[in-house]
């Protein structure tokens, strides 16, 4: 499995197949593999992005792969230097944010700053915790470094948050992407999936966070941990700040977890969303951004969406979803 460089299943399995046989054409792959067209040209744009594929050298709109050896060196490469610029940037978003939590944790309540708190006990930090889960509306957003939490830990959080979920609260988790090489992290992330939380991993992470309904932050004043206690920020710049970085390390990590199984003839609330956007004229790259996903997922998504309704054009997928009034 090639997912580890970015690459997704199906379009490693498009890229095994063209390697095997170089003069197959769309038409002929598409038969091959039982995909729609859509999905075949959808894999080729991602093995095109990767420059595993690249125009043919005979012309004809025909493409050809490239050697593994020359392909996969180049991908690796770019996969090394794309993670030492996300550390960068994690190490200079962390100093930027030990800076600013330094300043503000400074502040007591008492001294009517009224945008900020500090928490200095394991005790008051849970039960603090617990209240802003409580008044939750909306999301919650979360940093989760520092690898695999226990069992214990997992089987305490699962009440809370299948409350959270129950009562329609977005629950968004980042963790470190060594989890995957743990069982159980692994089946809580498919478990979170299953009931609608989401779950992502990412090479680094910048500190413990979080985040509820983009109104008030719970982050350690020192970022290396909760020595010092948390500061509870409400200041709203700060509160916006925070959150345009969880928006970011969102956007740059890896789903975790298996998505929920929709019955047949209905669709998720992601995808009537989805649709929404695109009968509003959005582009996929505007509805990728209101979605809060990639535009390689937004567009797997548009696949997904045609092929459960068996629509051969977005226009025909259009009608089908119209007469079933799914908007």
């Amino acid at each position: 499995m090639l997912t580890t460089l970015g690459l997704s299943q199906q379009a490693e399995t498009l890229y095994r197949l063209m390697l095997s046989q170089p003069t197959w054409g769309v038409a002929r792959i598409t038969e091959s593999l039982g995909w729609v067209e859509a999905e075949v040209r959808v894999a080729m744009d991602e093995l095109a992005d990767q420059e595993l594929i690249r125009p043919s050298w005979e012309g004809g709109g025909a493409m050809r792969t490239v050697s593994p050896k020359v392909a996969f060196e180049a991908l690796i490469a770019r996969r090394q230097a794309e993670i030492a610029r996300k550390q960068h940037e994690m190490e200079s978003s962390r100093a930027a944010i030990a800076g600013l939590v330094a300043e503000y944790s400074m502040l007591r309540p008492e001294e009517g700053s009224g945008g900020i708190e500090h928490l200095t006990g394991l005790d008051e930090i849970r039960a603090r915790l617990e209240e802003l889960g409580a008044q939750a509306h909306s999301e919650t957003l979360s940093f989760a470094p520092g690898g695999k939490q226990t069992p214990e830990n997992r089987a305490a959080s699962r009440p809370i948050t299948r409350t959270l979920l129950d009562r329609g609260v977005k629950v968004k988790t980042i963790y470190l992407s060594s989890i995957r090489n743990d069982p159980g992290s692994v089946e809580h992330a498919n478990w979170l999936a299953e009931h609608g939380g989401e779950t992502r991993t990412t090479s680094v992470l910048p500190m413990r966070m979080q985040i509820v309904d983009r109104e008030v932050a719970m982050v350690p004043v020192d970022p290396e941990g909760l020595t010092l206690g948390v500061a509870v920020i409400r200041e709203r710049g700060a509160v916006a700040g925070l959150c345009a970085l969880f928006d970011q390390v969102w956007e740059q990590s890896e789903v975790l977890g298996a998505a929920p199984v929709t019955p047949a003839g209905e669709i998720t609330p992601q995808q009537r969303e989805l649709l929404r956007l695109l009968s509003a004229g959005l582009t996929d790259e505007a509805a990728a951004r209101r979605l809060g996903v990639s535009l390689r997922t937004e567009r797997r998504m548009i696949t997904d969406l045609m092929e459960q309704f068996d629509a051969q054009s977005r226009f025909q997928l259009g009608q089908r979803v119209t007469e079933r009034n799914l908007l």
